[in-house]
């Protein structure tokens, strides 16, 4: 056990503590995440990791690993150190690749928010779970209580390292629907956009994309779901949050 914890508590050189928190800072640049967001996540002291990215301290491994596991990325050219989690608990290629215990922090209740396609006044609000599934290795997300029930979709996630957004998939039949939404933000908030079909008269069906957004369940005290009309007590703060998506660059839609 001495042995384990002297290795785990070595420090790296000061060039490798300067790339990594080169490296760090840009993730947290990229995922407009906080440094103490960070720290929470990795169960550091905002003190150390400032100091470590001040680099008034060097990197310790056991440090860089927590980092690593938080932010769900190599942090170190030679990753081989690292310890590989178990084939079980890390997402196939085509998801990310991502181990379960770096994305955790994706796991909770959401209220979705995307304009209602039928009411341009209205807000279509439901709810969306993401978990994890041992079954399929991976997180998925599960829509419910929709007021168009028969349109309630369970779909998987992807993490990819290299864009640093998430995206919410589901292929059935080969009909696919596609959401990609940001990291969230230190409040646990996503936004993004939903690219899928307008259902129309009949059997018609129109492409069309919108803003979304996923607000954690626990950010909103009283919320209203279903198809929130401007004299809903929650409507401004709906509207906010689609507004957001915008008006702070986390999506961009350009004029034809």
């Amino acid at each position: 056990m001495q042995t384990q914890d002297r290795f785990t508590d070595r420090q790296l050189s000061d060039e490798q503590s300067r790339e990594i928190a080169e490296t760090i800072r840009e993730e947290l640049a990229r995922r407009r995440m906080s440094r103490q967001a960070l720290a929470e996540q990795a169960k550091l002291s905002l003190s150390t990791l400032e100091k470590v990215l001040g680099g008034r301290r060097p990197f310790t491994l056991a440090t860089t690993v927590r980092l690593e596991q938080a932010l769900g990325v190599s942090l170190r050219k030679n990753a081989a150190v690292v310890t590989p989690p178990a084939a079980s608990d890390v997402a196939p290629d085509s998801l990310g690749s991502y181990a379960h215990r770096a994305v955790t922090w994706l796991e909770d209740v959401y209220i979705t928010l995307r304009p209602s396609f039928g009411d341009k006044d209205a807000i279509f609000a439901y709810r969306t779970e993401i978990v994890w599934e041992p079954k399929v290795s991976s997180l998925v997300f599960r829509e419910g209580e929709r007021t168009d029930a028969a349109y309630e979709h369970t779909g998987e996630v992807a993490v990819p390292h290299q864009s640093g957004f998430i995206y919410l998939v589901i292929i059935k039949h080969g009909q696919h629907r596609v959401i990609t939404v940001s990291r969230p933000t230190v409040a646990g908030e996503m936004y993004g956009i939903i690219s899928t079909l307008r259902a129309g008269p009949g059997s018609q069906l129109t492409p069309i994309a919108a803003p979304i957004a996923y607000v954690p369940l626990s950010n909103v005290p009283q919320p209203s779901l279903g198809r929130i009309g401007p004299d809903d007590a929650n409507h401004a703060l709906y509207r906010s949050h689609l507004r957001r998506t915008v008006d702070e660059s986390f999506a961009l839609f350009l004029p034809g």
